[in-house]
């Protein structure tokens, strides 16, 4: 029960208005992406995307190099 409390105690140190600014800036991001993802039927990249957050970075790079754009 301890660890849980020093984790808690460690993660309120960061202020309110950074953890809106992180989530303004991820969800559209993590939702075009992962729009994208499902939309082309590549469920793997879908997974990913879903799974790991990069604050972004790895769903710019999905939406810029990976995604073929269908003709």
């Amino acid at each position: 029960m301890e660890f849980l409390t020093s984790n808690l105690q460690t993660t309120s140190n960061i202020p309110a208005w950074v953890l809106i600014v992180v989530m303004i800036w991820v969800l559209p991001w993590k939702g075009y992406s992962l729009w994208l993802a499902a939309h082309n039927s590549q469920k793997k990249w879908f997974i990913i995307l879903l799974v790991f957050n990069t604050l972004a970075i790895l769903d710019i790079i999905y939406i810029f190099f990976v995604n073929k754009k269908k003709k």
